[in-house]
């Protein structure tokens, strides 16, 4: 029989205590009820047992590849500290052979590192979306936002197929994990703003330019109009891009930027933008994007010569190389905008097209936008180095942005002109024949034919 304590037994005093120390242990628990991960601690770290680490060690690798080269860690590190995530993640295959060589290409320049990152953002979802919480087939598609400020249809077909968007899935809860799961689908998710990023890209380098129209030329024999040669379709402008350019601090202040004419096929301003956009993105060419749009106006002027067709190579000397400039160098006017136009190449340079021309040739020579100056180019240690001497300058960030009109290769020093030297010429010492010398006596028969008048018959007295 059980002992019995006060007329209650002891084993149901022991039930009654085991209970209330139960509740107590609950009660004390931290609540969630907001329905946030645990994975990130107190601290903002993600745990090791986290979603992110998991897409990062999965077999999904070119998905995890692209998430990094898209600097989106600490994006993503922030939305798991929030809340749940879904990833939908395609396999290998489909972004190996599957995807469009030259839409990847676009993916991957350095002046699309926003569609890039739009894309990726577009495969998560900021809640946790279970294979077992699909919409039933009756009910039809529901949307659920990214965190790219879109939205995905999850379909269940009649089927039994599960789908998102149009890709079908094909590995459900492929991958789990206390802040978010992981779904392989069959292909990659494209939103349409990335689409219409590259569509627009694509027709930016198909379309030709309108060349410039000059004065109608009058047939002096006929006095009619001449009628103009027939231009192939994408020629470069007819007139030089000297010609084109605005004139210089030296001559006259640059005109104040005006709308473009009705023959701009090309949005020159917008790519600059761009390209500087990609510098800033870039990191370490801060002081070149500050020269180009404040201290100047080269970024408007390089619009305008974009605008109309030219082309242009900018050799960028990073920003190390443009800290050791002196103030000397850059107090007198005008200063800074020679400095750049000798960083220009009016022409269209990746840095392939330059090594390939460096190696066959040896040195080649560039022209540059401030002329007569050319820039020297030659093969050195498997680069290209630019300059002469101790003013020289090595090919350092290859092709940071390149979109077919402006080309834009980092350098790691300023590039400086020779110093012509003036050549002084001494004169030339002009021989004078002298006259042949007459010994004494035919002078002394000379002396007497000149007393007498006669000495003019005589060649040798004359």
């Amino acid at each position: 029989m059980d002992s019995s304590i006060y007329g209650v037994s002891s084993s149901k005093i022991f039930l009654f205590f085991f209970f209330s120390f139960v509740s107590f242990t609950i009660a004390a628990l931290p609540q969630n009820p907001s329905g946030k991960s645990f994975a990130s601690s107190a601290s903002g770290q993600i745990n090791s047992n986290s979603v992110l680490v998991a897409l990062l060690d999965s077999h999904y690798t070119e998905l995890a590849e692209l998430v990094e080269k898209a600097l989106l860690l600490q994006t993503l590190e922030e939305a798991v500290g929030k809340h749940n995530i879904t990833i939908f993640a395609p396999r290998n295959e489909a972004l190996e052979r599957q995807l469009d060589p030259e839409f990847k290409r676009f993916l991957l320049e350095p002046g699309n590192l926003k569609s890039l990152q739009t894309l990726l953002m577009f495969h998560i979802i900021p809640k946790r979306v279970g294979s077992h919480q699909w919409p039933d087939p009756k009910t039809g598609p529901v949307k659920h936002n990214t965190l790219c400020n879109d939205h995905l249809n999850l379909t269940s077909k009649s089927t039994g197929k599960k789908t998102v968007d149009s890709a079908e899935l094909i590995r459900p809860d492929d991958v789990i994990r206390p802040d978010g799961v992981i779904h392989g689908i069959q292909q990659l998710l494209i939103p349409r703003s990335v689409i219409e990023d590259f569509n627009k890209r694509r027709n930016l380098r198909s379309i030709s330019a309108v060349l410039p129209e000059g004065a109608p030329e009058v047939d002096l024999r006929t006095h009619r109009l001449k009628k103009p040669a027939p231009v192939p379709v994408g020629a470069p402008p007819i007139l030089p891009i000297y010609d084109a350019m605005a004139p210089g601090p030296s001559l006259a202040p640059a005109p104040a930027p005006g709308p473009g004419g009705p023959h701009h096929h090309f949005d020159g301003e917008s790519q600059v933008k761009d390209f500087i956009q990609t510098l800033l993105h870039y990191g370490g060419y801060n002081e070149m994007a500050d020269i180009l749009v404040n201290l100047t106006s080269l970024a408007t002027e390089m619009g305008r010569l974009v605008s109309e067709g030219y082309v242009i190579t900018v050799l960028a000397p990073n920003d190390e190389a443009m800290a050791k400039l002196t103030t000397d160098q850059l107090s007198e006017p005008g200063a800074p905008e020679q400095i750049i136009y000798y960083h220009i190449i009016p022409e269209y340079q990746t840095e392939e097209s330059m090594y390939n021309s460096v190696r066959r040739f040896g040195k080649i020579r560039y022209d540059t936008l401030r002329l007569p100056h050319k820039v020297v180019a030659q093969e050195a240690d498997g680069s290209v180095k630019f300059g002469h001497g101790e003013g020289s300058a090595y090919l350092f960030d290859p092709d940071i942005y390149t979109d077919g009109r402006i080309s834009v290769q980092g350098i790691d020093g300023v590039l400086f002109p020779e110093e012509e030297t003036e050549t002084v010429k001494k004169p030339t010492s002009v021989k004078v024949a002298s006259k042949p010398r007459r010994g004494k006596l035919l002078e002394v028969g000379c002396w007497m034919l000149g007393t007498l008048g006669q000495d003019s018959r005589f060649r040798s007295c004359q």
